[in-house]
Parts: structure tokens; sequence; C-alpha cells
């Protein structure tokens, strides 16, 4: 049967080959000193970069407050975060911070939650590079400027990204140049250097890890063991990455699109015909089973925060299954998270874009002692 080489093929067959070429096998962590945590970074989701022409919102993403104007007062917010001050008081009250009252290092980068665009990148009929992920990238690719985010970024996808099939014969088009956005932003070869490189790429699933520091971060896409649309899950990379790089007890960080909550775990409710938090019927966005697998795989690991998207106008930290979880309004409403991890501490901050540029508002705080 003949072989007909896709655009994935050639990116990850020219990628397998340098990083064969290329990188040892690291040696065990348990045998190593584990380095100092000390990290300061930024979480945002729902971006919903939404423009379908050069001034084209797609319908009804202007009434939702999705335009370019929102990103911008947004990219404002947290390029100017670095030299404040962590907040010692939130609404008046104690904010509870092990960082309260200290300057706010410069952030190491900002990763992204899933949903950057809102019609899979913004689609076409004849495949082309989408609107949506123009927008995106060009507000939030590391640059100079009012316009775009003066950090790394981190790039995460969601439902509003890989759930869109584009005019047939072209079906997987747009997933295909979403997945291969995060990949070429994030993915080295000895023949190509990514804008952002990780330590741990699978070219599978699109989850990726790095370290900074003593701290471990994930990302696990639409979320650890996602296989809807194509997807291949990613659970085996994840318990491997897992062994390889936290065995050690180093404090790890997991970031997805979906979380524990209300609206990412409802169900299909008969009596109401809808889904809903009381349905008894299928799953809307992901399974009991699929959680239960997630989870097994990070038992025996040093999990100290997860960090989701999806739900978009409140903000959110809970515990779930013994994991402290935290979720910020959507980008497009101005949220985001501020986090702090050393080597005795987490402390996180949920903030949002103020009316006037750079304004931040600081909203909820979390802070907890760590041990490991």
């Amino acid at each position: 049967m003949p072989v007909h080489p896709t655009r994935r093929h050639l990116l990850t067959g020219a990628a397998g080959l340098g990083l064969a070429l290329t990188l040892p096998r690291l040696p065990l962590l348990a045998q190593t000193q584990r380095p100092a945590t000390d990290a300061t970074f930024l979480f945002s989701c729902d971006v919903h970069a939404c423009l379908v022409s050069a001034d084209g919102l797609s319908p009804g993403c202007a009434d939702e407050g999705k335009t370019d104007a929102a990103l911008l007062r947004h990219v404002a917010a947290v390029n100017a975060v670095g030299g404040l001050v962590w907040p010692a008081t939130i609404d008046g009250k104690p904010s509870g911070l092990e960082s309260a009252g200290t300057t706010i290092a410069t952030p190491l980068g900002l990763v992204f939650g899933g949903d950057m665009t809102d019609d899979g990148g913004g689609q076409v009929k004849v495949p082309g590079e989408g609107r949506q992920l123009q927008q995106f990238s060009s507000r939030y690719q590391q640059g100079t400027g009012p316009d775009r985010v003066h950090y790394p970024v981190y790039n995460g996808l969601g439902n509003h990204d890989l759930d869109q099939d584009g005019a047939p014969p072209h079906v997987d088009w747009y997933r295909r140049e979403l997945r291969d956005y995060v990949e070429l932003n994030h993915r080295s070869t000895v023949f190509y250097k990514a804008p952002v490189p990780v330590t741990n790429y699978d070219i599978e699933s699109d989850n990726y890890s790095w370290d900074w520091g003593g701290l471990h971060l994930i990302q696990l896409q639409r979320f650890g063991g996602d296989d809807t649309k194509g997807a291949v899950s990613g659970l085996s990379w994840l318990q491997q990455d897992l062994a390889t790089y936290a065995a050690d007890g180093r404090p790890v960080v997991l970031f997805q699109h979906y979380g524990w909550d209300t609206f990412s775990t409802e169900h299909w409710d008969p009596a109401a015909k809808t889904f809903d938090p009381q349905g008894a019927g299928a799953a809307h966005w992901w399974t009991d089973a699929e959680r239960a697998s997630l989870t097994a795989a990070l038992k025996g690991y040093n999990v100290v925060g997860i960090f989701h998207g999806h739900e978009h106008p409140t903000p959110m930290i809970y515990n779930r299954e013994g994991y402290d979880i935290f979720k910020p309004i959507a980008a497009f409403l101005g949220g985001f998270a501020l986090v702090h991890v050393t080597d005795s501490f987490l402390d996180v901050t949920l903030a949002k874009a103020g009316e006037n540029p750079a304004d931040i508002i600081f909203t909820h705080a979390f802070s907890k002692r760590l041990t490991g």
C-alpha cells in the first residue's frame, strides 16, 4: 500500500531524527541533586481569538466581549505584573500569601489552558492559515511593545481549538494547524530551534513538559488522556514523564483545559433536555472514568496544583481528589493567575485586568506550605 506523507509526518519525521541524534538518555533524578525551586509565572485560559477577517468577528463574539480590544487590555495587564507587589490584602482582608508585601519577580512565562481561538483557529472553506490563529499569535507570541506579551508563552489547546471540523475533504485541517502551531513553538530538533523549547514533547498527544529550577510543569492540552476527534491519549507518556522527571519528589504543576468544576463535569439530563450538573446521562466534556484514569496516573507524585479553564466568568479555587485546583476567569474577560512556587510554599492569586491599561485587580488568594 502506498504511503502518502502528511504535514504531520514530515514534521515529526525530521524532528524524531534530530532528537535521536542529539539527546542522550537522562540519568535517574534520584542520582542527582534536585535544584532549588523559586518560580514565578502566569496562567491564563480561554482567549477565544475571534477574528474571521481583517476587522470582522465571528457571529456573537462582539456581544460576548471576545474582541481584540479586550485582548489588548489583557496583554497590558499581564505585562504590568513584574515589579508590582504581592497583595497583602484583598477586599480589605489579609491575603494570607507567603509572598505578601514582596516584589513580584518578572514571570518566567505565561501558560495557557486551552481555547486559544474561538472556532478552530478561524476556519474558511479553502484550507489556509486561520485568522483567529493569526490574531492569537499577534498578541500572545513573545515580543515587544504594548500589543504583545513580553514573556515566553506556553500554548495549550481546548475544545474550541480541536472540535471544529473543516469542510470535506479537509475535515482535520484546522485541528492539525492548531497542533502544528503548538509543536512548532515548543519542539526543537537538531534542524530546528523552537521559539519556546521544552524538555519533553510527545509527538502523538502534543503533551509536553519542562522545568523551571526544581519545579516540573506539564501541559496536557484538552485533558490528560484525551482521545477524542482523533487525539492520541498521552496517559502512558504522562506516567513515563513523571517517573523520569519527578520521581525525586519535586513539586509538579499541571495545566489542561477541562477541570473538576460542575460545568466541566456535567452530564446529559433527559428530564431537562440539556447538560447540567444533575444529569445522569452521557458526560458532556469528559467522563468520570477519564478523570479517574488521570488522577491514578498522578498518584505517588508531588502534584502541588492543577490549573484549568473552560468555564468563563467564575474564578475558582477548590480541591478535588486531594488536589488543589485553580481557574481564573477567561482571558477575554481579563483573567489570569499569578503563581509563585518555592521549595517551601505555593502562592496563587487570581486577578483580572482593570478598565484602564495595565490596571490589575487581585480578586482571590491561596497559599500553602510545601514539603517533599
